[in-house]
């Protein structure tokens, strides 16, 4: 059985989409070990790694808004609208 071709476009926003998730679990990881941690200097240094994994996340995020026009349309209605979360959306 043969591989349907996908679009390069698709799955550059699928690499894209998936390094984002990973950018998200990083900073779950870091805040899970900053949490259990007794140390304050780690906790400093672990709290520096994982607002570094915010810029990544907000690059990716920022790549895939260029890149996707309904989320582009999302995120330009949604991200930092002073509206209540319950009036926003369909």
């Amino acid at each position: 059985m043969s591989r349907i071709p996908v679009d390069e476009s698709v799955e550059d926003l699928n690499r894209a989409r998936q390094s984002l998730i990973e950018e998200l679990q990083a900073m779950m990881w870091y805040d899970q070990r900053i949490k259990e941690t007794e140390d304050e200097e780690l906790r400093s240094v672990l709290a520096h790694n994982r607002d570094d994994e915010k810029e990544h996340a907000s690059l990716i995020l920022e790549w895939i808004r260029r890149h996707d026009r309904a989320m582009d349309r999302e995120l330009r209605e949604i991200l930092f609208s002073a509206k209540k979360l319950s009036e926003m959306g369909d």
